[in-house]
């Protein structure tokens, strides 16, 4: 700090520089001693790097998910066609609907806001919705029919394979959700894992028709992608009051 004299004999006082400052602080607080301020400083960027490698994670599991629904809803529906499977056709509009509510974390994980994290969650919940009443009609209509569908090579394949790496993007998801406290992408995670436990249930329904004739497992299938999204409905519009 200086001491500046005036023609009129007062004294005025300038601010010392920032390396004046630093070592008054030093001398101070010790010559072995961290200033809080800086101290304060390397805890708030150490965290704002975590938070940004977290997000950065969130946009690649999302990312993944998406490139991986787009591709199976292609397949899917060559499967779903040639077999004439309800289940599979209902495993594809999930996968669209999978698309929907990645896109919907994408843009959510672009911004904040409580309101805009509500109306995320909305938007999952209706596709849902959706999708339930979708397979509840058609199912009912196979079963009462008697239709029977074809065998499925692909679809048993594409299931199969899809089941393994939807369990591991909602792994990655929910962990990701809980570091980031984000209740969006950790009810997406919910999303993905139900994704792998459809695309089980799916499976199973596809081998039981191939291996043993059981028709029926096709649209058994289908109500359980009911049940579960019916389940995930709920918990999203009845958590929100």
């Amino acid at each position: 700090m200086k001491v500046h004299g005036t023609v009129s004999g007062s004294v005025e006082l300038q601010a010392p520089c920032h390396t004046c400052a630093l070592q008054l602080a030093s001398a101070v607080t010790g010559p072995g001693a961290t200033h809080p301020v800086c101290e304060t400083r390397a805890v708030m960027t150490s965290n704002e790097t975590a938070r940004a490698n977290l997000l950065h994670r969130g946009f690649a599991l999302e990312y993944t998910t998406l490139g991986w629904n787009v591709i199976g809803i292609v397949v899917l529906a060559v499967a779903a066609i040639s077999a004439r499977s309800v289940a599979l056709a209902g495993f594809g509009l999930d996968s669209l609907i999978e698309i929907g509510a990645s896109t919907v974390v994408v843009w959510e994980l672009s911004g904040t806001g409580e309101e805009r994290q509500r109306r995320a969650l909305r938007l999952i919940g209706v596709g849902f919705a959706l999708l339930a009443v979708y397979l509840l009609v058609q199912s009912t209509f196979v079963l009462a029919t008697g239709f029977h569908p074809h065998h499925s090579p692909l679809g048993i394949v594409w299931t199969a394979v899809t089941a393994a790496v939807m369990f591991a993007l909602a792994a990655g998801k929910a962990r990701t959700g809980a570091a980031l406290d984000n209740p969006v992408l950790k009810t997406e995670g919910r999303v993905t894992l139900i994704d792998g436990l459809l695309a089980t249930g799916v499976l199973m329904g596809l081998v039981l028709n191939s291996a043993l004739g059981w028709w029926w497992a096709d649209p058994l299938a289908g109500y359980v992608l009911v049940y579960y999204a019916v389940r995930e409905v709920k918990e999203i519009f009845v958590g929100e009051r």
